[in-house]
């Protein structure tokens, strides 16, 4: 359905949207009071992430919108209530939630035309698209961000946008899909099919830690291609579409077994590398998250609310990463895969735990893979959004992987590069 949807006619237009006085939507029921666990997988992701569904009946219009999901939000936080609570910091420094039982913000807002009128969100647009998630006004940190914002767009057409701000460190992709689809079955009056489980003392640190590895995702690298000039240039988004067909060849292209997301993984990097005219002797790092919910020892059980990702890395001088051919970066990332065990992912939340230590960045790139969640599964009473995704990257260094299209076999790369750099990029994909 997404490859249907139009351009924007907003082109040399601006997105005017009227937003209300925000309320505070506590959980319908008393809920647990005082200081919530956060693991040291949560504590080094903690940025807001900012998401959009687009919804469209053509029976039931826009006028009950606020109202249904402001309902169903009271009702899910008594099972999702450190969502209604505020970030705090520890005695021992770290990132803690305070169950004030206070509530999630919400906005209701009108837009001046209609849900179409914004075309594909495929295609970036964050001055628009960020018209449609509320931002507390002032807030100069996360901890005066509730970890929950919430806004309501209804548009001309009867359609309405739901637009999200979630903290990062509340829970990874599969448990932010889990939490807005068991929204939804509440604004339908169903039972919840994965209720949460909020425990997550299951990931707290050995006593004392012990980590066993080096855990180079952490190393600060030299910065010798002076990475924070080259991004000092306007940022452009583009999204670049990869369907089954592009994907087998550039698995073919890579002359060896692997996956789609290995394949893609390894081109990205040295499309990037190559983009950003990094010097030869510039050590650059890719950075990615594996989920480990599977891989831990016991599994985490389903519902998990939490992060139960780590990342994982690989590590290569810009200028072999490019000499040599696309099959040896495939290799660094399957490297990188096999590296995830549960002693790793237990070492790595040990090595926090030792150092406090936190990803560098520098020549880095972070990869996010959002193209395995269903978050077109999400039906808050006017059946399935017509399209879902975000309204921007977190960070720079950011690129995310996203699923295209009702199969989902085709994916969409979004980034953003210094306006000179996406040429080159967009060059390099375009050979493929």
């Amino acid at each position: 359905m997404i490859a249907e949807l139009k351009e924007s006619s907003l082109i040399g237009k601006e997105l005017i949207v009227k937003q209300g006085e925000p309320t505070l939507v506590p959980p319908a029921e008393e809920t647990q009071k005082g200081l919530y666990f956060l693991s040291n997988l949560d504590q080094n992701i903690a940025v807001p992430v900012q998401t959009i569904y687009c919804f469209k009946s053509d029976e039931r219009g826009n006028e009950e919108a606020a109202t249904a999901v402001k309902d169903a939000l009271s009702k899910v936080l008594v099972h999702y209530y450190p969502l209604a609570g505020r970030l705090a910091i520890s005695a021992e420094g770290k990132l803690i939630v305070d169950c004030t039982g206070e509530g999630a913000v919400l906005v209701e807002a009108e837009a001046d035309c209609d849900m179409e009128d914004v075309g594909d969100i495929t295609k970036p647009d964050p001055p628009t698209l960020g018209k449609l998630v509320y931002n507390i006004p002032g807030a100069k940190n996360i901890l005066e961000i509730p970890p929950l914002v919430v806004q309501v767009t209804k548009f001309r057409c009867g359609s309405f946008v739901l637009g999200l701000a979630m903290n990062h460190c509340m829970f990874d992709g599969l448990g932010a899909m889990e939490f807005v689809n068991s929204w939804g079955e509440t604004a339908r009056g169903l039972q919840l099919s994965v209720p949460p489980v909020l425990d997550r003392t299951v990931l707290r640190a050995r006593d004392p830690p012990v980590p066993r590895f080096p855990h180079h995702e952490f190393a600060e690298i030299e910065d010798l291609s002076d990475t924070a000039a080259i991004f000092n240039e306007e940022l452009l988004y583009r999204s670049f579409l990869f369907d089954p067909e592009k994907l087998d060849g550039l698995k073919r292209k890579s002359a060896m077994k692997c996956t789609s997301f290995e394949a893609l993984s390894g081109l990205v990097w040295r499309a990037r590398t190559d983009a950003l005219r990094l010097h030869g002797e510039q050590r650059t790092k890719l950075l990615f998250a594996v989920d480990g919910r599977a891989k831990f020892e016991p599994p985490l059980p389903k519902g998990y609310f939490g992060n139960g990702i780590v990342l994982t890395h690989a590590l290569c001088a810009a200028g072999e990463l490019l000499e040599r051919p696309l099959s040896y970066a495939v290799g660094l990332v399957q490297d990188a895969v096999r590296l995830v065990t549960d002693e790793y992912m237990r070492s790595a939340v040990d090595f926090f735990e030792a150092t406090r230590a936190r990803p560098s960045l520098t020549a880095t790139l972070l990869l996010t893979t959002w193209s395995r969640l269903a978050f077109n599964d999400a039906d808050f009473g006017w059946g399935e959004p017509v399209q879902s995704g975000p309204v921007t990257l977190p960070e720079k260094e950011v690129v995310l992987f996203l699923s295209h299209g009702k199969e989902k076999r085709s994916i969409n790369v979004l980034l953003g590069l210094p306006t000179s750099a996406m040429v080159r990029f967009q060059e390099i994909i375009e050979e493929i």
